[in-house]
């Protein structure tokens, strides 16, 4: 069954995963996603930027491909074949600009972030672009039904 949470995680979401909190709301988004709650989709533009960030922040080479590999095998690859909106779409940070159009073309619900400059444009797009902890409030409600 296809999930109606299709996620694209921001970079900063990806990495605040990487803590050993139990309580941090990034871990439980990847716990959900590891348990078949929700689909991730990511392109290859994203996993660039995953793997760039994860590297600029001392995250261990092993986990970095560990976790790359983890959502190459369980995620949704999404072939980029829109590149282009209206202006006002565009997030003013270019890095950010994959994950908006991973989120167009893979026809995403959410993307999960704590970037101003994705929150931005949030309400000029089909897709939510919020931050973890109402992502998390919102998957919670749909999972308890």
């Amino acid at each position: 069954m296809r999930s109606t949470f299709r996620v694209v995680p921001d970079t900063n979401v990806v990495i605040a995963a990487q803590n050993n909190n139990p309580q941090s709301p990034n871990r439980e988004i990847f716990e959900h996603w590891r348990q078949g709650n929700l689909q991730f989709l990511y392109s290859f533009d994203t996993l660039e930027e995953y793997f760039e960030k994860l590297e600029f922040v001392g995250v261990p080479q092993e986990i970095i491909e560990d976790l790359l590999a983890d959502l190459m095998e369980i995620a949704e690859h999404v072939p980029i074949q829109t590149f282009h909106f209206r202006t006002s779409q565009y997030p003013t940070d270019p890095d950010d600009i994959a994950f908006i159009l991973c989120a167009h073309n893979g026809d995403a619900s959410h993307i999960v972030t704590y970037d101003n400059h994705l929150l931005d444009v949030a309400h000029q797009h089909k897709f939510r672009i919020c931050k973890p902890v109402p992502f998390l409030q919102e998957l919670r409600k749909a999972l308890k039904g």
